[in-house]
């Protein structure tokens, strides 16, 4: 994808999420419900991917997706330092490294404006801040729908890692982004090297991301579909 396809695609999400944040910011609802349903989908995903975990090898790779990707408080941060200087990004960085970090923001956006949707229907079924449960999580997800915009989000989790893992293959890709460390300082740009080195570091450990990458599309797919359908069970193994 050319840089200018890069950087058109980066500019809308970020007025989207602009657009998000700012209401966020005036909606009490929002203000109060949030918080407690990111934290509980947090704990559900530690607790369904307790093998990742304890996994010397994946152990690093989940906690980049689930910490930094879901969950990083720092996203906005690296999302508004992409918007400004994706160009000069691309004179010290490889395109397959940037358009990683453009799909990382894909998904933070999207899943920030999922969890807003989720947040106000928690609160209009009556649950209470930070006091969420499975039953009124999937009551609540029922309601919301938006089945191709959770699929979306699934994929956009594959997508990165699919690009990662095709990074660390690059001759020399370590050495470059150690080089690359003080440009990137120089130009405003530390948050978001951090999060690409992590990333490399985190898929360079698990020596081959297809296995894992799979099985993380194949049980939250599986979950969703739980959810849509009703199991009273639906973060239960096994999944197929």
């Amino acid at each position: 994808m050319p840089l200018q396809n890069l950087q058109s695609r980066l500019a809308r999400r970020l007025r989207w999420q602009k657009q998000a944040h700012d209401l966020e910011k005036h909606d009490a609802v929002l203000t109060e419900h949030l918080p407690g349903l990111r934290a509980w989908q947090s704990q559900r995903l530690a607790a369904s991917f307790a093998h990742f975990m304890d996994d010397p090898r994946k152990r690093m790779a989940a906690i980049f997706f689930f910490s930094v990707l879901y969950g990083d408080p720092e996203f906005l941060q690296r999302d508004e330092e992409a918007a400004k200087i994706l160009p000069k990004m691309a004179r010290i960085l490889p395109a397959s490294l940037l358009r990683a970090a453009v799909d990382s923001i894909e998904l933070s956006v999207l899943s920030h404006a999922l969890d807003m949707r989720m947040a106000r229907t928690l609160a209009g079924i009556g649950v209470k801040p930070g006091n969420i449960d499975a039953s009124q999580y999937q009551r609540a997800y029922r309601k919301v729908g938006l089945r191709r915009l959770r699929a979306r989000q699934i994929d956009l989790v594959l997508d990165v890692g699919e690009r990662l893992d095709s990074v660390i293959k690059m001759h020399g890709i370590g050495k470059l982004l150690a080089a690359s460390r003080l440009p990137a300082r120089m130009l405003g740009l530390a948050h978001l090297q951090g999060f690409l080195e992590r990333g490399f570091t985190a898929f360079n450990q698990l020596g081959g991301a297809d296995a894992f990458l799979e099985e993380i599309h194949r049980q939250e797919s599986c979950i969703a579909e739980r959810l849509r359908d009703g199991d009273t069970r639906p973060f239960d193994p096994p999944f197929s």
